[in-house]
């Protein structure tokens, strides 16, 4: 009887899995893109790694855990730059970092946020990031009929720039998202500000998050306080009759590391920051699955893809506890590093057509761009370039690249302007400073220990050989030699 019952509930599990399947192709899809800030490679209890590490275990992400079981993780992501503006315009447009020569974060309208360098200087990058006649993701699925929605961190276009605000970008709604990439405060009683006392509230900053005044002086959580949104611009979405696309960025795991009093019991063994850390990464996926709720719950969980992932590497190099550099093993270095901690991220993707299925071929954010695209079923106008191929392409000897050519605000392994690439199990990183070349071998050595330049002098010639065509194809720009005013060259 139990052989039988058994074999019923594998038969009924395949035909739902076959409906869902049909349904998705058979009408435009809702589309969710969960992009979480900051949240690195390790920084889940869902293993990305070959094995289960003392990170996965110490972290409590059911949510993130459920979604796996459901859809497909990929174990090989990539983030289109260490940074956030870089990789999160990446996804807007379909465009690597190097191509759109947006190449570093942004603050304020035409101001230059690179940190100084002893010997070299920026290029003249997009300071201002996209603005409204920019082709972005969101503007071509309002074409193909999505209702288009935004909350949380937007980080797409400069402070004081039309760019700034996501409805001048694509979507409909916007839901505290503006020029800003990380909140004054994540707490309620800060009215989410950076000044964080009520005799100071008059002393607006950049950092404030906006539109969230119902919240303010109140005992909520930011992440908290987006979900509650969130959830009710899905309800509302329904009524639209149309298919609907969120973009939800909850702006954690970000800077300031500010702990949530409702998970902090679990995490006491740790360093105080990091039990602070882990209740933040605990929240943003208490937010994921109260939208995997919100849709069962609607009856359209079978109609909905969605995507989760993240804007860069987890930091590493300052404000966490313990030892620098290290929060992110076995990957070396963290956030605005060009070694693996800095760029590799987790990606699940849930569209109907797969449950528990684990990938290894290696993806980068643009990916997105066509993947989503296709899913709606939308088209990408003829002369716009994108460096993204769709997530069922994938294959093994692709060329993908990162390039910052500034430095960030700390310091640490791989924190100075660099151009990379990856193809195959082979990646060359060229330090902009001093024209240095680092080769590894990711499949035997994931922890980028052993440069191998002198090892594979072949190698080493093709991939430098590949690296110049890179650039050349994108038009990347190249760091500035402060003493001679000229740009780094590019080695044949």
């Amino acid at each position: 009887m139990q052989v039988i019952l058994f074999a019923y509930t594998a038969v009924m599990l395949i035909q739902s899995l076959i409906v869902a399947a049909a349904l998705l192709q058979s009408k435009q899809p809702n589309i969710i893109v969960f992009v979480a800030d900051d949240l690195g490679w390790q920084d889940t209890s869902v293993p990305f790694h070959s094995e289960v590490t003392p990170l996965n275990e110490r972290y409590h992400t059911p949510s993130m855990e459920r979604l796996a079981l459901e859809g497909t993780t990929f174990t090989n992501a990539y983030a289109a730059a260490p940074v956030c503006t870089p990789t999160r315009t990446s996804l807007m447009t379909g465009k690597s970092p190097a191509r759109s020569h947006i190449t570093y974060w942004t603050l304020y309208k035409d101001k230059d946020t690179s940190r100084p360098h002893p010997r070299l200087s920026a290029p003249k990058w997009d300071l201002n990031a996209l603005q409204p006649d920019d082709i972005t993701l969101p503007s071509l699925l309002q074409e193909a009929g999505y209702h288009t929605i935004h909350v949380g961190k937007a980080h797409l276009g400069a402070v004081g720039s039309l760019g700034g605000d996501p409805t001048n970008l694509g979507f409909d709604v916007n839901v505290a998202g503006h020029g800003a990439g990380g909140p004054g405060s994540f707490y309620g009683k800060h009215r989410f500000m950076a000044t964080r006392e009520k005799m100071d509230f008059n002393n607006k900053q950049v950092w404030d998050v906006p539109g969230l005044e119902k919240y303010h002086d109140k005992d909520i959580y930011l992440t908290e306080a987006l979900t509650i949104e969130a959830c009710n611009e899905l309800e509302k979405a329904i009524g639209m009759g149309k298919p609907f696309f969120l973009h939800c960025a909850p702006y954690a795991v970000h800077t300031p590391i500010m702990p949530n009093a409702k998970h902090i019991e679990k995490y006491q063994g740790l360093h105080p920051k990091e039990a602070a850390y882990a209740t933040m990464i605990e929240s943003v996926d208490v937010m994921l699955g109260a939208l995997l709720d919100k849709l069962e719950s609607l009856g359209i969980e079978n109609e909905t893809i969605v995507i989760f992932t993240s804007d860069n590497g987890g930091l590493s190099a300052a404000q966490r506890g313990g030892n620098k550099h290290t929060h992110n093993a076995p990957l070396r270095s963290g956030k605005g590093s060009c070694y693996e901690g800095g760029v590799r991220i987790p990606l699940i993707v849930k569209d109907g057509t797969a449950d528990a299925v684990v990938n290894h071929k290696y993806t980068i954010t643009h990916d997105l761009f066509p993947t989503i695209l296709k899913y709606a079923g939308a088209s990408v106008p003829a002369d716009h370039v994108i460096d993204g191929i769709v997530l069922d392409t994938l294959y093994d000897d692709r060329i993908i690249g990162w390039h910052q050519p500034h430095q960030w605000g700390a310091s640490g392994p791989g924190i100075e302007p660099f151009t990379a690439i990856r193809q195959g199990d082979w990646k060359l990183i060229y330090f902009h400073d001093g024209e240095r070349f680092e080769l590894f071998n990711l499949n035997k050595d994931i922890g980028e220990t052993a440069n191998l330049v002198a090892h594979y002098p072949q190698i080493f010639n093709d991939m430098r050989n590949t690296l110049l065509n890179w650039v050349i194809n994108r038009e990347a720009q190249s760091s500035i030699v402060k003493e001679t005013g000229e740009s780094v060259p590019w080695h044949e």
